[in-house]
């Protein structure tokens, strides 16, 4: 089960997010969302647990607990919408004047 855990303290790693939830049971990844340009952490971050038991376990007994002077948020991640396929150019405008 994939497991979104939010409001997390600046200062929490990768690791620190694991050991947080291994105590419920085996955690295949634990990952905090790092942002590209500043390198801090963005406050949330995502743990995937083999087990939903033990996902389900974690889940009720993380949320709203205190992790390092904040309290999480954690719950089933939702799956990530589509993006937009978009990307295309828009219709060209007609460029040359007719006379």
């Amino acid at each position: 089960m994939n497991i979104y855990v939010g409001n997390l303290p600046y200062e929490i790693d990768d690791g620190s997010l694991q050991d947080a939830f291994a105590g419920f049971g085996a955690v295949d990844s634990a990952k905090v969302i790092m942002d590209r340009d500043t390198g801090r952490s963005k406050g949330f971050g995502f743990v995937e647990m083999p087990d939903n038991g033990e996902a389900q376990a974690a889940i009720d007994g993380l949320n709203g607990t205190d992790l390092g002077g904040r309290s999480i948020t954690v719950n089933e991640a939702r799956p990530r919408p589509p993006r937009g396929g978009g990307g295309g150019f828009g219709g060209g405008g007609g460029g040359g004047r007719r006379y």
